[in-house]
């Protein structure tokens, strides 16, 4: 049941929407790209094309021969074997956040970025006071070497970034930015407690008001970037625990995705939640979507062709500070958000990521 609290968290979020602008476009250029005659990509942008390893060479996939379901593994990122499957992106931040991205090596000798055996935790500096005129707090940004079409993802969060300013993301994008498509699955701003899921496309793609067999609540319906801002197509979901520290103090969960040639889906579960699939949870070799009830977001087809709007996308996580959104939504404005990153580095001892796992499945 939505109660008056969630209905008004999911108000404020599908609200702020509408601040978003120049949003996190895969290239590191601030303006929009013109389209070209082939706007569904080969590659992901700054990466490299790696092979894909078979099932059964994944530990504890349980894949290959034998393995049922709708999907089979080809992807079970844990621990230090993120590094393989991921590159760090170390460019300037295309939504003007108060961060510099850093490069693998500085991350890691940093202690921006440490692998356990079953943790992969990415974080924002917290100990530096910055100098207004200089460099932006660092921070993480990391793709997927490989990038995907029909698939699913689930990925295994204890613990996502917060703290004031704080813009973490978890997404998917495309190559020649927006005509590739961009998936937004776990998104939200200064501590809010409800994920917002969106789409920005490029022209001629809306969704449906009403009848999306979901839970969440859908918001603005055209997906265009280049219209209202880039505001895109967003649902908010109906669970106070989706995001922020309402998620952290609950234990994290588990984040799911189905990319097919006609929808989008994307499920969350609370990690003590007793209807978490058990293929969701035990890291099986094949999973099959159909059978995890309905999704706390969907997209579809109806009104816009979701596989000519969308090429093949990398993976995306992500932590920046303050920029078009969050800076713009923080208390005060623009200017308050920059100096509270910049003269209060313990106030983001808490803004992390801790991953536990991620697998992709194919067909």
């Amino acid at each position: 049941m939505l109660t008056l609290k969630t209905f008004v968290v999911v108000a404020a979020a599908l609200g702020a929407v509408s601040g978003k602008k120049a949003k996190r476009q895969c290239s590191s250029s601030s303006s929009l790209p013109e389209p070209t005659s082939t706007p569904a990509p080969t590659e992901a942008p700054t990466s490299t094309e790696t092979s894909v390893p078979q099932p059964t060479d994944l530990p504890g996939s349980g894949g290959g021969e034998g393995a049922s379901g709708e999907y089979s593994m080809t992807e079970n990122w844990v621990g230090e074997s993120f590094y393989d499957g991921w590159d760090f992106w170390a460019n300037g931040d295309p939504t003007h956040g108060r961060v510099t991205y850093v490069d693998g090596n500085t991350a890691k000798s940093q202690n921006l970025s440490v692998t356990t055996s079953d943790s992969w935790i990415m974080r924002a500096d917290a100990s530096s006071t910055l100098d207004p005129g200089g460099p932006g707090r660092n921070s993480v940004r990391v793709q997927s070497k490989k990038s995907y079409t029909t698939h699913v993802a689930v990925l295994d969060v204890a613990h996502i970034p917060q703290g004031p300013g704080t813009w973490p993301a978890y997404w998917m994008c495309g190559d020649n930015w927006p005509y590739g498509g961009e998936f937004d699955i776990i998104e939200g701003v200064n501590d809010g407690d409800t994920n917002l899921s969106s789409l920005h496309t490029g022209p001629d793609c809306t969704q449906p008001d009403n009848g999306r067999d979901m839970k969440g609540h859908p918001g603005a319906n055209n997906c265009d970037a280049n219209a209202s801002g880039n505001q895109g197509c967003g649902v908010g979901f109906d669970s106070n625990t989706s995001f922020g520290p309402s998620f952290n103090q609950a234990g994290g969960g588990y984040y799911a995705t189905e990319r097919t040639e006609t929808s989008m889906k994307v499920w969350f579960w609370q990690r003590d939640d007793p209807s978490v699939p058990e293929e969701v949870k035990s890291n099986t070799g094949a999973v099959s979507p159909s059978t995890w009830g309905t999704p706390r977001a969907l997209f579809v087809s109806d009104s816009c062709d979701l596989n000519a709007k969308f090429g093949p996308n990398a993976f995306i996580i992500n932590l920046t500070l303050c920029g078009d959104w969050a800076g713009n939504a923080y208390p005060g404005g623009m200017d308050a958000c920059n100096d509270q990153v910049n003269n209060n580095p313990s106030a983001y001892t808490d803004a992390f990521w801790d991953i536990k796992r991620m697998n992709v499945y194919e067909k």
